[in-house]
């Protein structure tokens, strides 16, 4: 059997690309021409010896070979560039202060302190999980060095959009047979105020025309999936850590109105991190893009605010 030897540099103009969702913006962010790139993802092809990629409408999309690839690749580049971190910054030491919204608490946590303590063990972490407004005060007010939430409205100095996430109604894994009657209030179950997704499901509804009544309050991400997969009403989330015993449910059922997309934004304390916040930025930022689901809108740099 052939032994092939993928090429680094390929697949990480591969990765880059399906995360921005453009081999434009791709070429863009890795100063590459765009004749450059296509010749990448044709090379890519001849060493898979399979096709990576199908047309769909005027665009494409991935295969199921694809698919498999995209997964190898981005274990792939991780390790590399693990590697490369823990050679060239094998003395990096110091302390490090980060905050996480609850929705990435389970699903990011985990792999971003194992990697970075894999590569980093003379490196302390203290991590937070808070809610948006939180986490954003506590950036602002220097207590934290980085901090990965929703955007809610703060105005921070220093704030990088990574993406647009769509919000999504979520109810008990089991189907719901009906909804509310007529004239009935929506059951809602929501985090104590104040809270963004809180807010935003309220003024969603109002807008709609449609009633609702808060059905249970929580100060904690675990108190609501118990009472949605409880059947006792309806939250919203992204579909971003989402347990087994609630799911999303799709607008227009149960006379649901559509929801808006959230930001998500990585808020730094400085312009310029030091070495330690900002290596741990970078393998977040990894984590995260892998963790975001089908459809959501990436963005990039960083905004500075007068």
């Amino acid at each position: 059997m052939r032994r092939v030897t993928f090429d680094l540099d390929v697949l990480r103009t591969f990765v880059t690309g399906m995360e921005l969702g453009s081999f434009a913006k791709a070429a863009e962010r890795l100063g590459r021409s765009t004749s450059a790139v296509s010749a990448q993802l044709k090379k890519l092809e001849e060493q898979a010896d399979t096709p990576i990629f199908r047309k769909a409408g005027r665009g494409l999309a991935l295969t199921e070979a694809g698919e498999t690839m995209l997964g190898y690749a981005r274990r792939l580049i991780e390790l590399n560039d693990e590697a490369a971190s823990a050679i060239r910054d094998i003395e990096l030491e110091g302390w490090v202060r980060l905050g996480l919204q609850e929705d990435f608490g389970e699903a990011v946590l985990p792999d971003v302190l194992g990697r970075f303590a894999r590569a980093h063990p003379k490196v302390r972490i203290e991590a937070r999980i808070g809610r948006s407004h939180d986490l954003a005060e506590r950036v602002l007010s220097g207590n934290l060095d980085i901090a990965l939430a929703w955007h809610d409205g703060t105005t921070l100095p220093y704030s990088r959009h990574v993406a647009d996430v769509q919000a999504r109604w979520i109810g008990p894994a089991k189907p719901i047979e009906a909804g509310p009657r007529d004239g009935e209030p929506l059951p809602l179950v929501v985090f104590e105020a104040p809270c963004l997704l809180r807010t935003v499901a309220t003024e969603t509804l109002d807008r709609a025309g449609l009633p609702w009544r808060m059905a249970f309050s929580s100060p904690s991400l675990g108190g609501i999936w118990a009472a949605v997969a409880a059947g006792l009403g309806l939250t919203i989330r992204t579909d971003i850590g989402l347990p087994a015993n609630v799911r999303a449910i799709a607008p227009g059922v149960l006379g649901l109105p559509a929801l808006p997309m959230m930001a998500l934004h990585l808020h730094q304390k400085d312009a310029e991190l030091d070495p330690v916040a900002a290596r741990l930025a970078e393998i977040l930022l990894q984590a995260a893009m892998e963790t975001l689901p089908e459809g959501a809108r990436t963005g990039e740099g960083l905004r500075e605010v007068a």
